[in-house]
């Protein structure tokens, strides 16, 4: 375990200097935060450990995590949370709630880290959950009717009351949409890390990949010193959000719109050193 700790060590340096070289190269002035800025942070003050969420980045389990962690032994076994109790804002606390004193003092003196992935896997997987299952009638409502009122030509009144059919390329010109910004900041589940988690401005002590997520989990939690019984649950694979996959969508999206979508998400792929995908056709 000695020598895993040390190269995992050496691997987390590498990112984190990565993550500052970029922010120094492209941030001209440092602002303050404000309040709003911390509402991504879960607060464990047990452990004296700061978590950025990010949807579609396994956050539903290490809130779960979390909820074991600042639980006080009322959860054991963080998958027998349910998955929609793990989202109840009242069940874990957001550094947004502390005084000004306090959040200076946690963002000085505990571990603070942030999970990411590869921008375009996450977003398919964001198009996937919110728009393809009908069970997310909320998501439908809410954005889907909208999508296709601005960006279908001739939709029909089922599609314009339902908002249950929105396809992959109507998602993506309503991303690009300038109004859609305008109007109103981008739901957290396509909202573009960097301006979730500030990591510019809050210096997280681990990024942790999704490519990589058991081990960076691990390292986590006994970084903090975690009881050894607390496990990050194992991931099921099956209906995962692949880059094969994330491809496939691409496929009917045109150059010029990759381009621009890849602009839109080019900081995420610059702080935590992702490649372009090789499907794009924007060489």
């Amino acid at each position: 375990p000695q020598f895993e700790q040390s190269s995992l060590q050496a691997v987390h340096q590498q990112r984190r200097e990565m993550l500052s070289n970029v922010c120094s190269r492209y941030t001209r002035k440092r602002r303050l935060l404000q309040p709003d800025d911390l509402r991504h942070l879960v607060v464990d003050d047990t452990h004296g450990l700061l978590y950025c969420y990010v949807p579609k980045v396994a956050c539903t389990n290490w809130k779960r995590v979390m909820m074991v962690l600042t639980g006080q032994g009322k959860y054991q076994d963080p998958l027998e949370i349910p998955a929609h109790e793990a989202h109840v804002p009242s069940n874990l606390r957001t550094l947004s709630e502390y005084s000004v004193p306090e959040i200076n003092y946690r963002l000085r003196s505990y571990l603070k880290f942030v999970f990411v992935r590869e921008p375009f896997e996450r977003l398919v997987s964001a198009y996937r959950n919110k728009f393809t299952l009908s069970y997310n009638t909320a998501f439908h409502k809410r954005y889907g009717t909208k999508i296709i009122r601005r960006h279908r030509q001739e939709p029909s009144d089922r599609a314009l009351e339902r908002g249950d059919d929105v396809r992959f390329e109507e998602f993506v010109y309503y991303l690009l949409d300038p109004r859609t910004q305008q109007e109103e900041p981008f739901n957290e589940h396509w909202e573009r890390v960097h301006s979730l988690c500030h990591p510019c401005i809050i210096h997280y002590d681990v990024v942790g990949k999704y490519e990589t997520l058991a081990e960076d989990a691990n390292y986590i939690l006994q970084l903090v010193g975690a009881d050894t019984s607390v496990k990050f649950p194992a991931s099921s694979k099956t209906t995962r959000t692949t880059d094969d996959m994330t491809a496939q969508f691409f496929q009917d999206i045109s150059p010029f719109y990759q381009r621009r979508l890849f602009n839109l998400y080019k900081m995420d792929y610059l702080l935590f050193n992702y490649s372009i995908p090789s499907y794009l056709r924007i060489r």
